[in-house]
């Protein structure tokens, strides 16, 4: 008795491991009074990201405005996620989550096809 069961396609690993770049980049005018750089940080862990970035928030007394569900539609939709944080009207810094694909399986390198024949 044999089962005419459908052939299992074999499984392809995915383009590489997907990390989430966190960069809070401080803008508007109070940063010409003190110039501060960007300030990255990578997670492995979308849930991991936001609870690191929420609890952030918390300690330093601003409101929390990022959660799962926001974060993830935007990176989802956009490919990206953006908050603005302000104090009375002028911009302090923005909190960007992008994902990052690290180590892509077949990397092209840059290098072009060979014209010769």
């Amino acid at each position: 008795m044999s089962l005419n069961l459908p052939k299992k396609a074999p499984k392809v690993r995915s383009a590489g491991r997907v990390l989430y770049e966190v960069s809070v980049s401080y803008t508007g005018s109070l940063n010409t009074v003190r110039q501060r750089e960007p300030v990255i940080t990578f997670f492995t862990n979308l849930r991991k990201t936001v609870d690191a970035v929420t609890g952030e928030l918390a300690i330093n007394n601003w409101p929390v405005k990022v959660n799962y569900t926001a974060v993830y539609r935007g990176i989802r939709e956009r490919g990206f996620y953006a908050c603005d944080y302000d104090l009375r009207g002028m911009r302090v810094f923005r909190i960007r989550i992008v994902p990052r694909v690290l180590n892509p399986v077949l990397p092209q390198l840059g290098i072009d096809e060979n014209p010769a024949p």
